[in-house]
């Protein structure tokens, strides 16, 4: 039988400590909340009747449930208060010689079975249970923010914490409603060791000046379907806190370069730019604490002022590609108004990109995302031809073939001879240097990338990649294109992975390499990221779609050319792919697929 706990303690009443005292008072568990100060204990009581009201507010919480909620929670000030308590939560600051003293308080102070856990995101659990004399009875119990809401809890044990401890705290989350997921003491657990890695990579996206900060966070909301951007979430979480993890992260786990803080993450926190809670971040918000945005110096004008002048006329696009990419690119155009002309390698070809257009827009109009009458508008714009001669008099021309580098090369020298002076020329390559592209034509200043993604009608991101030969009056050529069609383009310079790619992928390949270590399973991890950070799919769940081999060659791509330890690819992806263990598409992947 699991533990009963009829009454717990939380240390810290910041916004995660009243977040913790919510969720057991939301489940009937009595509360002794702890401060430092008169001052700070009211703070927090302020914060927990802020959120219990709103609750209310939102209709998620009756009245009298608030009541009875607030009834459960005795504030006091200062540790002796827990004398009698089963379970205490500390939920300080992020410093190591704080919670030691804490804990060590509290192990003189609270009743001898009683369970100390700490809420700790990055320190080491062990450093501070050995600050008590009963480290078997110290645990990690990682809320995430806001804990009302977030159902993921992080329970780490240490090398001597009691299985007994773990399995009663296990039954607690449960009881709780949250999802726990059972790990060892490491370095940033699961979600914080994925995490930021990934929001330090964008800060030093942003730092390089690669792409703005509006760009890299629309990136990868609108390219990975992620709740927030890397930068306004590091704004969420505060710059402060982001660095003292991510140190942490580095100097406990083995000194991945990727876990260094930016440089600029420092100079920021130093000025004391910490993100919403300071008013000031990466963005400006309304004032400290506000979630609203404001314009600042760094606020890009819109779309339409950008291009008043530069941008050329766009009339009629040529799309060559007969795959999946390229079916769905025509129809984006010809939905938009373009005159498109389709030239795939053979009349049989065509006719089957013919079908697939047809076929996906009939299920539009299905769907009744579509008129028939526009349906069939957009079919009368398409030509279908099967030799490039028919380009020569378009005004862009978007090349959606296989991504082999020879063969765009070949196409790109076969345009150049066939299309009119002016044109602008694009790839959709994923992860091909576009300057490579450029270069075998004797016009590299009209070549942009235009990246959009699968399934491209319904996917709303294209990356706009500029080369350092690419023209202003191209890149508003291709800003302007993607406005007509209804897409939020963001702009970048040719480098390995362009935005998404380069964040994404490094991220799922820590994800293999925590697996291969035996630190979690596929399971958990994926767990760990959906609940804990909001992420649509896990990691595992994202790799079998995407293919483990394309996900290797990506990879290998941002190794090559970053030449970053930490971008090696795991050897467990490789022997996966050598084994002919692709993802979905095999039946395998780091799932077995045959089975469901």
């Amino acid at each position: 039988m699991a533990r009963e706990f009829t009454r717990v303690g939380v240390v810290g009443l910041g916004t995660m400590g009243a977040g913790i005292v919510e969720v057991f008072a939301r489940n009937g568990v009595d509360v002794t909340a702890v401060e430092i100060s008169d001052g700070a204990l009211e703070r927090g009581r302020a914060t927990l009747t802020g959120s219990t009201d709103r609750a209310v507010a939102k209709g998620k919480l009756a009245e009298a449930e608030r009541d009875a909620l607030l009834a459960r929670v005795d504030f006091r000030v200062g540790l002796d208060a827990l004398h009698d308590v089963d379970l205490v939560i500390e939920a300080v600051p992020e410093h190591l010689d704080l919670k030691q003293r804490i804990f060590a308080e509290l192990d003189r102070v609270c009743k001898p079975e009683a369970i100390l856990a700490t809420n700790t995101s990055s320190l080491s659990v062990t450093e501070i249970s050995v600050a008590t004399t009963r480290p078997n009875q110290v645990i990690g119990i990682h809320f995430f923010n806001p804990a009302p809401v977030m159902k993921l809890v992080e329970v780490v044990r240490t090398v001597v914490t009691s299985a007994d401890v773990v399995a009663d705290v296990e039954a607690l989350c449960e009881r709780l409603g949250k999802v726990d997921v059972t790990i060892s003491d490491r370095a940033g657990f699961i979600a914080n060791a994925l995490l930021f890695g990934y929001l330090n990579h964008a800060v030093g996206m942003f730092e390089a000046r690669y792409a703005t900060r509006e760009d890299i966070d629309a990136a990868m909301k609108l390219g990975c379907g992620l709740p927030m951007g890397p930068l306004a979430l590091m704004d969420l979480i505060g710059l402060d806190t982001a660095y003292e993890i991510l140190d942490t992260m580095y100097r406990r786990g083995g000194r991945d370069r990727r876990h260094a803080p930016a440089p600029l993450l420092k100079q920021m926190v130093t000025a004391g730019l910490l993100g919403r809670k300071s008013g000031r971040g990466f963005y400006t918000y309304e004032r400290p604490g506000s979630p609203k945005v404001v314009p600042d110096a760094y606020t890009p004008l819109a779309v339409d002022a950008a291009l008043a002048d530069g941008a050329r006329a766009i009339a009629k696009v040529g799309v060559v590609g007969s795959g999946t990419m390229a079916t769905g690119i025509i129809e984006v155009f010809a939905k938009a108004g373009y005159e498109v002309v389709s030239v795939t390698r053979g009349a049989e070809k065509s006719a089957k990109v013919c079908e697939a257009v047809k076929t996906s827009l009939n299920k539009g109009v299905v769907r009744g995302k579509l008129s028939e009458t526009d349906r069939d508008a957009a079919l009368g714009r398409i030509t279908w031809s099967a030799t490039l001669e028919h380009l020569a008099d378009v005004d862009l021309v978007v090349e959606a073939v296989i991504e082999e580098l020879s063969v765009k090369k070949a196409l790109f020298a076969s345009l150049d001879e066939i299309c009119k002076p002016g044109v602008v020329l694009a790839t959709t390559t994923s992860s091909l240097p576009v300057i490579d592209v450029a270069m075998a034509t004797q016009r590299p200043a009209d070549v942009v990338g235009l990246h959009f993604f699968n399934p491209a009608p319904i996917m709303p991101l294209v990356e706009i990649v500029q080369t350092i030969r690419t023209s202003a009056e191209t890149s508003a050529t291709a800003r302007a294109v993607c406005a007509k069609l209804g897409k939020t383009g963001v702009v970048c310079g040719d480098r390995s992975g362009f935005i998404v790619n380069a964040l994404l992928f490094p991220y799922l390949n820590d994800a293999v390499k925590m697996l291969e270590a035996s630190y979690s399973t596929a399971d958990d991890i994926d767990y760990a990221m959906k609940l804990g950070c909001g992420y649509p799919m896990g990691p595992f769940e994202l790799l079998d779609v995407v293919g483990l081999d394309v996900s290797l060659a990506i990879q290998r791509e941002l190794y090559l050319e970053l030449r970053e330890p930490g971008f090696a690819p795991a050897p467990l992806l490789e022997h996966l792919v050598t084994a002919g263990y692709l993802g979905r598409k095999s039946g395998r992947g780091f799932r077995d697929h045959t089975r469901r």
